[in-house]
């Protein structure tokens, strides 16, 4: 299997050179790393930009190349015999994100929640513990409450950054401690220190973390000691809502169970969207930059206003994990939540007079997206069974994009200055 400094095949026009270390350059910044960090120094024909590998299989010259390929005798440690089981596009896209994480090697598939899945089938088994922090996307607390109970794995879900919860909640069969960081929608954001902490001391247990929200110019938490990080590709690593990709990154032993319960499991990244992705990277900094100063301006400016009851964003000192967030991240990220005064229809007549902002699931794209989670992730559930889950019906998320500050400003508090006007007379 191929290595995180390793390019493809050259016969897929994807250089097999040693990929460029921005650990040789002094004060290497984000922006060079996203760029530079995990890519070939040269590339087949003198190209700047990668190939695309195409490809579902590949060929052996004859048998004799085909036994010392199953002997592992190969000279080119990155060749593939098919699809499922590698793509040099897809190396590279998995080489830079493991350079960027500063991780041994990373793992693309062809979702987030493929990411997630393949990683807690391949760290768990029948008569396993999972520990889930509570405040997360719904679809990876439906696998872990419901498809891996049917596979007899237990689960117990705890709220974010309560350290005496975690501590009780670890049981001598537990084997993943699960959380976002920061959480969905809510942005708490975690002590991944504390968190790594405690978990070591109790054994045989991994620490995997959904980055996505933070991405690796926020936040990179293998530095805090968390085994494993997650990202849906989806949304900031590409960039631009238009591919989908997920991605696991963490040490080399970790990696090597994930690779194969890949193969079995199938859930590959197609080589034209790892491209896709890659390219994203590229401007991830600036994206990023960009959406935390947004963000946080439109933080500021519906924590004033008189409609909106409450907001989560962790740069605001109100936030309940603000001294964390500080701590422990670089930027803020580019979602802000917040509940309105005046329900779940107030939410909506502010969701529906937003005019840049489009209504639509998904984040940490170019567009500016907007979502009331009470309709769009929980609509079939009541207003009590929200309140189980922790789902105000007034709630609004905002994933800002890169549009001028002053433009998502102006659409987000113009609609909620239409919903305090009073109704005007017959």
């Amino acid at each position: 299997m191929s290595g995180p400094t390793r390019g493809g095949s050259s016969d897929q026009g994807v250089s097999t050179v040693s990929t460029v270390s921005t650990s040789t350059v002094s004060t290497v910044s984000t922006s060079t790393e996203a760029v530079h960090a995990g890519t070939p120094h040269h590339r087949p024909h003198n190209t700047l930009a990668p190939g695309i590998a195409q490809t579902a299989t590949y060929t052996f010259r004859d048998s004799a190349d085909l036994e010392r390929y199953m002997r592992g005798q190969d000279p080119d440690i990155d060749r593939e015999e098919y699809g499922r089981y590698g793509n040099p596009t897809v190396r590279e896209l998995e080489t830079r994100v493991a350079a960027l994480e500063g991780a041994d090697d990373a793992l693309a598939f062809a979702s987030g929640m493929a990411a997630v899945t393949t990683a807690l089938f391949a760290l768990t088994k029948a008569g396993d513990h999972v520990v889930l922090f509570n405040d997360c996307y719904r679809r990876t607390r439906q696998f872990v409450s419901q498809t891996l109970a049917r596979f007899g794995v237990e689960h117990t879900m705890i709220a974010p950054g309560d350290a005496s919860a975690l501590q009780a909640a670890l049981q001598p069969n537990t084997r993943v401690v699960i959380t976002e960081s920061p959480t969905n929608p809510y942005l708490h954001c975690v002590d991944l220190e504390q968190v790594a902490a405690i978990v070591k001391r109790h054994g045989r247990v991994r620490t995997l973390v959904d980055s996505t929200f933070a991405t690796p110019v926020n936040c990179r938490p293998l530095r805090f000691g968390i085994d494993l990080v997650i990202h849906s590709a989806t949304k900031y690593l590409a960039g631009h809502n238009d591919v989908l990709g997920g991605i696991v990154a963490g040490p080399q032993h970790i990696m090597s169970l994930l690779r194969e319960a890949r193969g079995v499991l199938g859930g590959v990244l197609d080589p034209h969207a790892a491209f896709l992705i890659a390219r994203g990277l590229k401007t991830l900094n600036l994206r990023v930059e960009r959406q935390n100063r947004t963000a946080h301006t439109v933080a500021l400016e519906l924590a004033r206003h008189p409609r909106v009851k409450q907001v989560f964003y962790p740069a605001l000192e109100s936030h309940a994990s603000h001294l964390v967030a500080r701590a422990q991240m670089r930027g803020y990220g580019g979602v802000v939540s917040f509940i309105v005064e005046g329900g779940r229809s107030a939410a909506g007549q502010v969701v529906d007079g937003c005019r840049l902002a489009k209504i639509a699931p998904s984040l940490g794209g170019v567009e500016t997206l907007i979502e009331q989670p009470c309709l769009m992730s929980f609509s079939e559930l009541s207003d009590e069974e929200l309140q189980r889950v922790g789902i105000d019906p007034a709630l609004i998320r905002l994933s800002v994009g890169i549009e001028d500050t002053s433009d998502i400003v102006a659409d987000v508090i113009g609609a909620l200055d239409k919903l305090a006007l009073p109704l005007a007379l017959p």
